[in-house]
């Protein structure tokens, strides 16, 4: 497969909920890029999609898209079951692909999805997306300056009230495993970029309330090379006062805070320091991501990343 060495002209596969702010407006928004076509499943949605984002074609078929002159780039942006099938139709039309989080519903899906990449030699990232966001960036530098010292731990609190829809996400033939399969992806990622491979992972996954066929608390132990730890809770039925959204870095010589999934400063020592929030938040990935398939930039992350991340959730 070849660098794309025009403007880098997307397609959306599943222009759905993720889609509406999240990440299709920024197609648009980066230089080399423009958004020119979307596909749902239910052509009325995604005529409607198309109209209020001002997208010039819509199809009910995702083989239209991928096949479609005008498409050189695939986004898939489908539940994750469906990743593999629609990432290598689009290899195999010879377009390099962004694929949504979490990457697959197991680690043994996404690595036939790295063989199938490799066979095709095709361009394919993951959208791990907060590697390239402000608050996260500035994370590691902090870390990497030696502000808190040595990292020792990191402490993961997500704690949602329950919700009685969750759709999809709480189906594990689709979803892969329930809520803690959909958020976790993006703070063990993190993890990853920042420590490395862990060394073992353990923990353990519950259904308590049997609201639904997917565990709805978990906990996680992993371990990293330095004796560094890494240790999580995600609950998704503890009642409204008690929600919590917080990442904790120790070190030797002080700490890191802040919120992984809303608007949050950075808490440093007791200094507090302010992170651009983008309206749009994949804005940064993607602006990475177009780099990439125009052979400006290496890959921000990768199906072997995303493995990782994916071994660690089915260790547990």
């Amino acid at each position: 497969m070849k660098f794309i060495e025009s403007t880098v002209n997307w397609g959306i596969i599943g222009c759905g909920d993720v889609c509406e702010v999240k990440s299709g407006p920024a197609f648009n928004k980066v230089p080399d890029s423009k958004l020119v076509v979307v596909m749902r499943r239910d052509e009325a949605k995604a005529a409607d999609f198309a109209k209020r984002h001002h997208v010039p074609k819509f199809y009910s078929d995702a083989s239209k898209l991928i096949n479609d002159p005008e498409v050189n780039a695939i986004y898939i942006a489908t539940p994750p079951s469906s990743h593999g099938m629609y990432m290598e139709q689009a290899l195999k039309a010879g377009k390099p692909v962004y694929v949504e989080k979490p990457v697959s519903i197991n680690s043994e899906v996404c690595e036939k999805m790295i063989d199938v990449k490799n066979k095709l030699d095709g361009f394919v990232s993951v959208a791990h997306y907060r590697r390239e966001l402000p608050l996260f960036q500035k994370v590691k530098q902090l870390i990497d300056a030696n502000e808190i010292g040595r990292v020792t731990l990191i402490k993961l609190s997500t704690l949602h009230a329950k919700a009685e829809k969750n759709g999809w996400r709480v189906d594990p033939d689709v979803s892969g495993g329930g809520l803690f399969h959909d958020l976790s992806p993006h703070q063990l990622d993190i993890g990853y970029w920042l420590l490395g491979v862990p060394l073992s992972v353990s923990g353990n996954s519950l259904n308590q309330l049997k609201t639904y066929d997917a565990p709805d608390i978990v906990s996680l132990n992993a371990v990293f090379k330095n004796d560094t730890l890494l240790q999580g809770i995600w609950s998704f039925n503890v009642p409204e006062s008690a929600t919590q959204d917080l990442c904790e870095i120790i070190g030797t010589k002080g700490y890191i805070r802040f919120s992984f999934f809303k608007k949050s400063p950075i808490e440093v020592n007791g200094k507090i320091i302010e992170a651009p929030y983008p309206e749009n938040i994949q804005k940064p990935m993607i602006e990475a991501v177009v780099k990439y398939f125009r052979g400006e930039r290496e890959n921000p992350c990768s199906l072997e990343d995303a493995l990782v991340t994916m071994k660690i959730i089915d260790s547990i």
